[in-house]
């Protein structure tokens, strides 16, 4: 699969000509359909089996307490969501863009994310002042990279690999206008991201968390880059990592 880095590189080779556009947006078409194909073709059967097993489950309880069928059932539920963020994450880059009031949107997203972690000691701080701009984008896509920023700051504000469990764990959401671009920052005070860390998170199928699939970080980049935005990372363990989403203004 192509990393990110090679698609901005194909950016730039299509900038140079429309011939060039024009080869590379077919070669990209047809990398996308292939893609497609195969998690199609792969998704049918799977839905199959858990079908079966849901079926096996009701005919012979006493399968249940077994842990063979415990990880047949965790194997099956990684495949299903894998087959999703490989289809998210390869249509990632189509938008269906609108004019978006940042300021009920970014609301809107924190209240959603609050709201999924009533049942845990983490302390939510938003920072949303009224006067954000409008800007071009897709809400669908946008409210998916953020939720999935802050899920993984539940992850590590909750990580077991705190060196300070006693901290309270505090998850930050904070945008402002910076010129003609909207910055939003996520922060957290959670394990923190290792430098070595730092320089692969946002490729492929490259996760550190256990039941990871490795599309999540992958997938928030190609959506803030085909909005013409930047995606990007720092982390001091001990401190806060901060992610910083950056998109064009009109």
């Amino acid at each position: 699969m192509f990393t990110q880095t090679d698609y901005d590189k194909l950016q730039q080779i299509m900038a140079e000509s429309p011939e060039k556009k024009e080869l590379l947006t077919r070669l990209l078409s047809h990398h996308r359909m292939e893609i497609s194909t195969i998690s199609h073709e792969i998704r049918n059967p799977l839905t199959l089996v858990y079908s079966n097993l849901q079926f096996l489950e009701n005919e012979f309880p006493e399968l249940l307490p077994s842990k063979h069928w415990k990880n047949m059932h965790q194997d099956v539920e990684y495949m299903k969501q894998l087959l999703e963020e490989l289809s998210d994450f390869n249509n990632g880059d189509r938008l269906s863009l609108q004019s978006l009031d940042t300021n009920t949107f970014l609301r809107n997203v924190a209240l959603s994310f609050a709201t999924s972690i009533l049942d845990t000691d983490i302390q939510m701080t938003s920072k949303i002042p009224p006067a954000l701009p409008v800007i071009q984008a897709d809400p669908v896509k946008l409210r998916q990279l953020l939720l999935n920023l802050l899920t993984n700051a539940k992850a590590a504000v909750l990580s077991p690999a705190l060196k300070n469990p006693e901290q309270l764990p505090s998850i930050f959401l904070e945008a402002r206008r910076a010129k003609q671009s909207l910055v939003i920052e996520i922060r957290d005070n959670g394990c923190g991201i290792t430098s070595e860390q730092r320089d692969k998170i946002f490729e492929p199928f490259v996760t550190y968390k256990k039941d990871g699939t490795g599309l999540g970080l992958a997938l928030a980049r190609r959506i803030a880059t085909s909005h013409g935005g930047t995606l990007t990372v720092s982390s001091v363990p001990g401190t806060f990592t901060v992610f910083t989403l950056s998109l064009p203004v009109q």
